[in-house]
Formats: structure tokens, sequence, C-alpha cells
């Protein structure tokens, strides 16, 4: 009789983790990153061996009450919420971000980074370092501070496109910006004339931004075509020391008129650029705009994948570290195992607030019962003390 109250006990035990896993649960309900906890319990068996004391899940004997079974982590997609902050990210799927502290490798499935004073991209609040892909494919923390700023280059050409009007006597491209080896930005103009008799030559005259002269070429056309042998022209700026060739190759001058649409479509070359903005790219990429229109990619941020997420131990702040010896794969986002990355957003709770009630239901139910079953037995135990003996 005795033993139907630890049996009770067995019930009031584990119905009060379990209410305390859920407890858990509900408390985290708006906690970007959170996976709630599924409960589960599992019946309790004696054998016949050592006065029916023998446990264990291969038994037959008898019951001897419940066990509250290792908690499980439901890892389901949380809703991915819009925050304007392009380095907090989210995964659209399976994988998980990877943070390194020196020796140590947590995981986690969203997260607010910053730049640190060394350069590092960490999760907020933390001296955590997200991990990109190195050359090898293994995670290595990412500094930016090497890529600050974005070196100056030279124009080296400009490409024209569109259409010279073929009965038009003049036309002027304004303001193109050209850079000498310093970054120095000089602001040429570039102008068309022909004679009115002569339909196949243009004369191209470039000046400088002080109206000097640099120099003066001939473009020859050809049934509305420029041929090959004089699709470039080179002017030379001493002041400057540039050398550019003007690539004509891809124009024509078919329609006639007083509007050209002629343009330099593509001007290489650039400024000295500083960091604009820092963000992850459609591909995973680490990507850094510059003040200069430049853009540089610096990695791909490492995604884990695990054979079995249930050997992750979920840790404060969102994280997880893998318990174990689990096989875990490091990929890029572009592996369609790990899901992709998405900037300006965090995953949030996947919490399911009525199930999470619907179980604090059975969870009750289950504790009032197991409370009575102590009750009973023990009103029991007192009538048998009560008996007396008959002389």
């Amino acid at each position: 009789m005795f033993g139907s109250i630890y049996i009770g006990l067995s019930g009031l035990n584990a119905y009060s983790q379990g209410l305390k896993t859920v407890s858990n649960n509900v408390s985290n309900l708006n906690t970007s990153g959170f996976k709630a906890a599924d409960i589960s319990f599992s019946d309790v068996y004696g054998g016949s061996s050592s006065g029916g004391l023998a446990y264990g899940s291969g038994y037959t004997g008898q019951g001897h009450g419940v066990n509250f079974d290792s908690v499980s982590i439901n890892f389901t997609q949380g809703e991915l919420r819009d925050t304007g902050r392009d380095l907090d990210l989210a995964i659209d799927g399976n994988g998980f971000f990877v943070l390194l502290d020196g020796d140590k490798t947590y995981y986690t499935r969203t997260g607010s980074f910053v730049v640190d004073d060394e350069g590092y991209v960490v999760l907020a609040g933390t001296d955590y370092k997200l991990a990109v892909l190195d050359s090898a494919g293994r995670p290595t923390s990412l500094n930016i501070d090497q890529s600050r700023t974005s070196a100056p280059e030279e124009t080296t050409q400009v490409t024209f496109s569109d259409n010279l009007s073929s009965t038009a006597t003049e036309y002027t491209i304004p303001d193109v910006s050209v850079y000498d080896e310093r970054g120095g930005e000089h602001v040429w103009t570039i102008a068309f004339t022909r004679d009115e008799t002569v339909y196949d030559e243009w004369t191209v005259t470039v000046t400088d931004g002080e109206g000097t002269e640099i120099g003066s070429q001939t473009l020859t056309v050809t049934n509305g075509l420029v041929g090959p042998a004089d699709a470039t022209l080179t002017f030379e700026d001493a002041a400057s020391g540039l050398s550019v060739a003007f690539d004509f190759s891809g124009i024509t001058s078919y329609s006639s008129g007083s509007v050209s649409t002629l343009r330099a479509s593509d001007v290489d070359g650039h400024a000295t650029g500083s960091v604009a903005t820092l963000t992850v790219n459609e591909s995973g990429q680490f990507e850094i705009a510059y003040s200069n229109e430049e853009t540089l990619e610096l990695g791909a941020i490492a995604l884990a994948d695990f054979r079995d997420p249930q050997k992750l131990e979920q840790r404060s702040n969102g994280l997880f570290v893998l318990n174990g010896f689990g096989q875990v794969q490091y990929l890029s986002a572009e592996d369609t195992r790990v899901g992709t990355i998405l900037s300006q957003r965090l995953e949030a709770s996947n919490v399911d607030l009525g199930a999470q009630f619907g179980d604090l239901i059975l969870i009750q139910r289950g504790f009032q019962a197991s409370s009575q079953i102590i009750s009973v037995t023990n009103d029991m135990i007192q009538q048998l003390f009560g008996i007396r003996g008959q002389g």
C-alpha cells in the first residue's frame, strides 16, 4: 500500500517538471530565436527481482509510476520579423549561425550583430564573433578593419552607347567624371561636331573643367555604324597623367533629327571610398558598400547543419552548444540544406501559446489526480491503523 504513495509522488514530481518546462516556454513567448521544449512522460515498471524494485524500460512487472522524459527541443521555424537593421540576421531554413569565442563554438538561429572596437562582427552584448568560411571551408572570425577603405583606381576607359543623330551637326556630353591614380576627380566635357556636307566624319573634342582642350580626334561612321578600326579613340591629359580610351563600338548613327541619345554608359576607375554600409547579400556573403559606389564581398557566412539537432543543448541568449560528438557540417547559404540568410530580420520565438495552455491543463489535471492517489492511500492506511483486535 505504501507503494501507491510513491507512485503518486512520482506523478507529482513528473508533472512539476512538466509545469516548469511549460512555464519556461510561455515566459519566452517574445524572446527572439527561442525554441520551445516539447514535454513527454514515460511509464516506469519494476521486475519481480529485488522485491519489485528493479527498474528499467525492459521490465514487464508491476508499474511504479511515471518519469518526466528528457526535454526535446522543437526546431520549427519561427516568424521572421522586420527590424530595419542591416546586421539583424535570420535564417529561412534549417541552418545555424556559428559563433566563435576562443576555442569554444556556439550556434544560434538569429542574432543582432554589431562591429566591435577591434573590427570584428560580434553578437550584440557579447564577444562572440560571427564566423565566415575560409578558403578550406572552415569557420573563422571576420574582421573588417583592413577593408574600411576602397583604394582609388585610375580611369582607363569610357564606353559609349545609344545613338548619335545622323543629321545633327553638334552634340555635347557634359560632366563626365574621370579619376587619376590618386583618386582625384577630373570633369571632362566631350563635344561632337561635323561639317554639314560631310556625313560620315565627326570631330570629337575633349575639354577639362577649366575649359582647356585635352585633345581632338576624328570619329568615322559608315552606314550608321562605327567600324572596328575606328571604334577606339585615346585621349591623353598631361596635366593629370590620364590616358583614357573612348570605346565607340556600341553606338549607332541611324536616327535623324535634332535629338541624340549618345551617352557615356560606363566609366571605369573611381575615387577613394569609405564604408557606407555593411550588409549580407542574397548569396549569404558579407558585403561592404563604399561611398564611391564600389562593393566588396568579405566572405560567406558559415551556417552549421546538424545530422541530429537534438544533440544541441539550449543556453541563454538564444545560444546552443553541441552536446557530444554529433555530426556537423559548415556550409554557405548557397547550399539548399541550410537555407538562406535574410538581412534586416530577426526570427521570433516558435512558442505556440494555444498548445502550451493545452499542455498546462493536462499537467494540472495529472498533478491533481496524482495528489488524489496519495490522499486516498493515506485514508486507507488510517483505516488500517484504526482496526482493533477482538479478544
